[in-house]
């Protein structure tokens, strides 16, 4: 009787950053996000991959990228449980989950038709806060209205 593989093999990075624990249904908005669709490296997305910690899970491997705190708070934004690795020269040198930052400045719109930030040149400020239920919410800093996440949308 043969043996059948039961596991695809993915070739690991050299260098680059691994964005894991993705929870599937979000996995393509952080492709999206990040612009991934637009980049020369190799980039690897799995979906509905069996997670023991999520059920199903998504994952994203980018070579020869390492993500500033900005791109760091838009993953934290929609995937708040997302773990980042990167990788130098095929080792795990850094590990960790992302953190939703106390501030989110100029990457989300407001979704306030009349705020201020929608109708001048002036960059969006919003505190993170949470909902009684622990649900993870935006304050303009500017027109005062509160947005869920599902409300967000990237400048």
């Amino acid at each position: 009787m043969k043996n059948k593989r039961t596991e695809l093999k993915v070739s690991a990075i050299r260098n680059g950053t691994v964005i894991d624990h993705i929870p599937s249904e979000v996995v393509y908005q952080v492709f999206g996000i990040l612009n991934l669709d637009q980049t020369n490296s190799q980039v690897y997305l799995g979906t509905n991959l069996d997670s023991k910690k999520l059920g199903k899970k998504g994952i994203i491997k980018i070579s020869d990228k390492f993500f500033k705190d900005e791109e760091i708070s838009k993953i934290a934004l929609v995937a708040p449980n997302a773990t980042l690795i990167e990788i130098n020269d095929y080792d795990v040198t850094k590990k960790g989950n992302v953190h939703l930052p106390e501030n989110v400045d100029k990457i989300v719109k407001c979704i306030n038709p009349k705020c201020v930030t929608n109708n001048q040149n002036v960059p969006t400020s919003f505190k993170v806060t949470e909902d009684h239920k622990g649900n993870m919410k935006l304050f303009c800093k500017y027109c005062e209205k509160t947005m869920a996440k599902d409300n967000i949308e990237f400048n």
